[in-house]
């Protein structure tokens, strides 16, 4: 297993002060370089802990870096890659969430891409902090482009399974993805489930758009909570800054405790 960096150290750090953390996922391909760099700084404004970089249908890689830079120059917050695919790579981040997407039917997305990844990750001397990712649901992009075989929303004791083999496979970080814009959260009773198993640093994403949803993923025992499609509806530092008000001091169990 890879030693920790930094930015997976900080975050780890920040989590056990501040309780559950709130991460904003930009992804390039919807967003100009000056409107990522204004979102970033609004959303530092507003208590988020980190910047994802990243969606599944990433082809411009020029965009994607001047993304990254701008962002890097306009906060001060750690800005971590959730690439999609080996298009997803920038020099520019301080670390990447080196994931496989575990329920995929493709060897392609399970080890291929990272494989053909790697020599960059090594060479650009990005932090990789090692992570699996598991789609729920069947109405996402991310599932499409994956080609994978989604966990029913109400079928916890399959997500226990993939995540324990996560944790043996030396995977620190387990994502749980209801999909991008998708308009079913991830339920606490599946939430729970994982947390009682997997002691790694949980991370919950699709369909936490209000409060409510983020304040039961995170007393379910999320680490953190990802907002992403909310960040290109009209208004949406209004309902931005509510979501991090309802998961702040809501402490959940780490790997170290």
């Amino acid at each position: 297993m890879s030693r920790r960096g930094p930015t997976e150290t900080k975050l780890l750090d920040v989590t056990k002060v501040s309780g559950t953390l709130v991460a904003a996922l930009i992804d390039p391909e919807d967003f100009t370089v000056e409107q990522a760099g204004t979102v970033a700084k609004k959303v530092q404004k507003l208590g988020a802990s980190c910047i994802f970089i990243g969606g599944s249908t990433i082809a411009d890689q020029g965009h994607l870096d001047e993304v990254v830079m701008r962002i890097k120059r306009d906060v001060t917050l750690p800005v971590l890659l959730f690439p999609g695919n080996i298009t997803g790579i920038s020099r520019h981040a301080d670390a990447i969430l080196f994931s496989s997407l575990l329920n995929s039917t493709n060897t392609y997305f399970l080890i291929g891409a990272q494989s053909i990844a790697s020599i960059q990750v090594m060479k650009s001397k990005l932090e990789a902090i090692p992570m699996g990712y598991l789609v729920f649901g069947d109405q996402s992009t991310t599932g499409f482009v994956g080609q994978v075989r989604p966990i029913p929303l109400n079928k916890p004791a399959i997500a226990v399974m993939y995540a324990m083999a996560a944790w043996y496979l030396g995977m620190r970080m387990l994502y749980l993805e209801a999909g991008s814009g998708s308009e079913k959260a991830i339920s606490p009773e599946v939430i729970k489930a994982v947390r009682a198993y997997y002691p790694g640093f949980l991370i919950v994403g699709g369909g936490v758009t209000r409060p409510e949803s983020a304040s039961a993923a995170a007393g379910s025992g999320a680490d953190m909570i990802v907002v992403g499609n909310l960040l290109q509806t009209d208004g949406y530092e209004k309902k931005f800054a509510p979501i991090i008000d309802a998961v702040k001091h809501i402490r959940p169990r780490l790997m170290d405790d």
